[in-house]
């Protein structure tokens, strides 16, 4: 692999690297025929009005033609002999068709119209190709958002190094106002951090010692050392890139139809422009000059190039328009297929919940109080890693409660802890475990705790209960506003949880979910999405992209909520919400529902005006010049201008 001296500053040679090859592709080629076609476009622009002056207004018709067939020459070649070559090989293109009525032209004497018919045509294959540049220069901006060096730890030294040169392990030192190079893990410094660039978010995020920070975000206003984990070409911004620029590859359905469509449709439009030529000369006696020229503007009509792009365009504009909102959608296909979601389901925990419980009350019995009572729930659950036992222990924490000496510590998955505490037995866990150790609890106190949604743990010793914990698992802040915006747009809302029945009942009274299922396991889940599947049409799964994982492979449609930094969530799921941001599942469904209406607008303009042109052009009221110039280049832009304002909103 040659080595790529682009705008690092110094010579890259590692293979496959994102930041690198997306570069080359623009810069190095794409950029550059850009600029020479622009040149061929001016000095064919030029001559033409040249000939078209000597045509009309002077004597000099001779000249006037060898300028249009200059003007062919220079921007013609390629139309020409692409078209020559397909036909060749049995394939009737586009190019062909152009290249049949450019001759045919000059054939009956309307070089003028010849030479327009190849230039305009140039045009519109510029622009249908600069909107294809744009959608790879918003994949190359996604790739200028993580910088090319970094300033790294080095025997004591501060070294400044390509990113590709930096090895997981190093330290790296950013200062204020600097953008990230590689993800990494924080180990000294606190500063804000603007992660809008990876997830949308409009907020800095405060990131202190043990934190991760990701290639391409901003520190804001303090120092940082992180200490890298990832390479550069496996940082997050890279998987985004290469995905984004996969799913600009893969075709909706819509797409794939105009697809198959075009093929057959060229040949038929070449036979239909013969019958026009042929017929009403031979049988009706009728000029044939007249209708030749007819028939060749039937073919420049009926070129595809607007139908063709109009779908693709419109769906690349879509997904990086997405990407740039930290949503990765995996193809236009599932753009194309979101709007119809007729139900939603949500995973509870970490989808409708912030998925980290805090403790909101301490109640003690008998002759413990509130703080003895937390302090045993602490020192037991210090020594367990369940979601349940981190918010006690962090409770106990922030009250500046102090942890004691637990021995004969033991574990009953799912139930509970047990262990010794200064030689007194204690028991943390749920109703289940205190049944099978057959000590007595209130089940009063433990129903009215769930009725309200949180979720409640026994403390007691071995004869009795010393006090009950109260947790619970706060809603996101979006959900509320997100469930009603659904419900608005006509869509069931629907939600799965491994919870108990009255705690799901109350997160989904107060969030006004549709139907909700409770103490599910991940197989219960999947069972319930395909349950729905088959009484609606369409169904969606929410969800944290590794646990939901079963549940989202039987949905039409999985969503992973918060991917930073998952590369299971990233890779799994159809469509990844990069933030803990609910709000973005109205914004896919109304940006679906946005693209496709773009796409049907582009498709039945296309048809509605290339359709008129061609039946005012039977009795010959439209010349080639009106044919490339408005049913061509002129629809075609349209059609591109229309799909950028998708992208803008």
């Amino acid at each position: 692999m040659q080595k790529n001296s682009d705008k690092h500053g110094e010579s890259c040679s590692t293979e496959g690297c994102s930041f690198c090859s997306t570069g080359d592709i623009f810069e190095g080629g794409s950029e550059e025929s850009m600029r020479k076609r622009k040149k061929i476009i001016a000095a064919s622009g030029f001559l033409l009005v040249i000939g078209l002056y000597l045509e009309f207004f002077t004597e000099l018709r001779l000249i006037a033609q060898i300028i249009f067939l200059s003007v062919v020459a220079i921007s013609g070649r390629d139309i020409i002999k692409n078209g020559l070559k397909s036909a060749l090989k049995g394939h009737l293109t586009i190019n062909f068709l152009i290249t049949i009525a450019a001759t045919g032209a000059f054939a009956i004497g309307h070089g003028e119209e010849g030479a327009a018919v190849i230039y305009l045509f140039f045009i519109a294959e510029f622009l249908e190709d600069y909107s294809a540049e744009r959608a790879r220069r918003s994949v190359t901006s996604l790739m200028k958002l993580a910088p090319e060096t970094a300033t790294v730890k080095r025997d004591g030294k501060e070294v400044i190094l390509n990113v590709h040169e930096v090895e997981v392990g190093d330290i790296v030192i950013i200062k204020p106002g600097d953008r990230i190079p590689l993800d990494g893990v924080v180990i000294k410094g606190t500063s804000s951090v603007n992660q809008a660039p990876i997830t949308g978010e409009s907020m800095p995020v405060m990131k202190t010692a043990g934190a991760e920070v990701f290639a391409g975000t901003i520190n804001e206003e303090g120092y940082l050392e992180i200490e890298v984990e990832k390479k550069s070409d496996e940082s997050t911004i890279s998987k985004i890139i290469r995905l984004v620029e996969d799913a600009q590859k893969e075709k909706s359905k819509t797409e794939i139809f105009i697809d198959r469509f075009a093929k057959s449709y060229t040949p038929a439009v070449i036979g239909f422009a013969l019958l026009v030529i042929i017929v009403p000369p031979l049988i009706f006696g009728e000029p044939f000059i007249e209708w030749f020229y007819r028939g060749l503007v039937l073919l420049v009509i009926s070129c595809p190039c607007a139908l063709a792009i109009s779908t693709p365009v419109s769906m690349v504009s879509a997904l990086t328009s997405a990407a740039k909102n930290g949503v990765l959608i995996k193809g236009g296909s599932y753009i194309e297929e979101i709007k119809n979601a007729r139900v939603i389901v949500f995973d509870k925990t970490g989808t409708l919940t912030r998925g980290k419980p805090d403790v909101i009350d301490v109640i003690a019995l008998n002759k413990y109080s509130d703080e003895k009572l937390l302090q045993i729930a602490a020192s037991l659950e210090a020594k367990s890693k369940h979601p349940i036992a981190e918010a006690i222990v962090r409770s106990a924490k922030e009250r500046g409660v102090e942890l004691l000496e637990v021995s004969k510590f033991e574990s009953v998955a799912g139930k509970g802890l047990r262990g010794k505490i200064d030689s007194t037995p204690f028991f943390i866990g749920n109703r289940n475990f205190f049944r099978e150790i057959g000590v007595d609890f209130s089940e009063e106190v433990l129903d009215n705790l769930e009725k309200e949604g949180k979720t409640a743990v026994f403390v007691g010793s071995d004869s009795h209960v010393v006090g009950v914990i109260a947790l619970v698992d706060r809603i996101r802040k979006d959900s509320q506003i997100t469930v009603k915006e659904l419900k608005n747009r006509g869509v069931k809302t629907v939600m799965l949880t491994g919870d108990n029945e009255r705690v799901a009942r109350a997160i989904a009274e107060k969030l006004d979910i549709d139907e909700y299922r409770a103490e599910l396991l991940p197989e219960d889940k999947a069972k319930a999405v395909e349950e729905l599947r088959k009484k609606y049409d369409h169904v969606v799964m929410i969800g944290d992209g590794v646990n939901d994982a079963p549940a989202m492979a039987k949905a039409h449609i999985g969503i992973a909520m918060g991917a930073i930094g998952s590369d299971i969530a990233i890779e799994t799921a159809d469509i990844a919400l990069m933030h803990d941001d609910i709000s973005k599942v109205v914004h896919l469904l109304d940006l679906s529902k946005r693209t496709m209406s773009v796409v049907k607008q582009n498709v039945v303009a296309a048809i509605l005006i290339k359709g008129s042109l061609a039946i005012f052009a039977l009795p010959g009221y439209v010349t080639l010049w009106l044919a490339v110039g408005i049913g061509d280049m002129g629809l075609t832009l349209a059609v591109i201008l229309n799909a950028l304002r998708i992208g803008r909103r």
